[in-house]
C-alpha cells in the first residue's frame, strides 16, 4: 500500500498570517485586556493553513477542515462536479457531494494521477 498523496494548502500562505500576528500584538497588549483573545485569529488562521487539505489514497478520499475530516471511499465516489468558480465536488453514490478545499478545476490533472486512474481527465477542447 502507497502512502497517500496529501494535497495541502500552500505554505507560503503562511506569510499574510505571519503579518496579522505582527499587526495584532499591538492591537492586544496596547489595549484593555478584553482585547487579548485579537491573538487567537492567527493562530486559527495558521491551524487552518496546515490543517485544510485532501489525502488521495488507495482505498478512500479523506479529506480534512478545521475541524473535522470526512472519509469517503472510492467504491461511493460516482464523479465529480466542477463550480462554476472552479471549485471541486465530490459526488457520492449517495447523492450528496463533498467540497474538496485546496483544488480548483486546473488541479484535476493532478487529482487523476494521485488516484490511480480511478479518475480520467476529459482532453480539453479543440479550438
Amino acid at each position: 500500500m502507497a502512502a497517500p498523496a496529501r494535497l495541502r494548502m500552500n505554505r507560503t500562505a503562511l506569510l499574510p498570517v505571519g503579518l496579522l500576528a505582527v499587526c495584532a500584538v499591538p492591537l492586544a497588549f496596547g489595549a484593555p485586556p478584553w482585547t487579548l483573545p485579537v491573538l487567537l485569529v492567527p493562530v486559527v488562521a495558521a491551524l487552518w493553513v496546515l490543517r485544510v487539505g485532501v489525502d488521495i489514497g488507495d482505498d478512500a478520499v479523506t479529506v480534512r477542515s478545521l475541524a473535522a475530516e470526512r472519509r469517503v471511499p472510492w467504491t461511493e465516489i460516482a464523479g465529480l462536479r466542477v463550480a462554476p468558480r472552479g471549485d471541486l465536488w465530490l459526488v457520492t453514490t449517495h447523492g450528496t457531494e463533498v467540497h474538496l478545499p485546496v483544488m480548483r478545476a486546473r488541479d484535476l490533472p493532478l487529482l487523476a494521477s494521485a488516484s490511480g486512474g480511478r479518475i480520467d481527465v476529459p482532453p480539453p477542447p479543440a479550438q
